[in-house]
């Protein structure tokens, strides 16, 4: 089973094979992606990674607050995308 972890605070430089590379070091990473605007293409500053249990847990208690590229990283559990409303409101 693997788990999907929350990487925050990201450098806007970092490409997935960066996140690829540092989440590795903690166990087998399934994906790792960095989030791009649709629009310009440019990153958003958070991805995800998926990656086994053992290794999630590793990683997240590792990297949590740690210095990366110059930026400290916020890095949790993915939780579950909430619904939005469709459309805009009137009101």
């Amino acid at each position: 089973m693997s788990t999907n972890i929350y990487v925050g605070n990201l450098s806007w430089s970092t490409s997935d094979a960066d996140l690829q590379a540092l989440f590795s070091q903690y166990g087998q990473v399934t994906s790792a992606h960095v989030i791009e605007d649709r629009e310009t293409g440019r990153s958003r500053g958070f991805g995800f990674v998926e990656m086994d249990e053992e290794g999630a847990r590793k990683s997240i208690q590792a990297l949590n607050g740690a210095d990366y590229q110059g930026r400290n990283l916020k890095v949790n559990e993915a939780q579950p995308r909430q619904s939005r409303p469709s459309g805009r409101s009137r009101y």
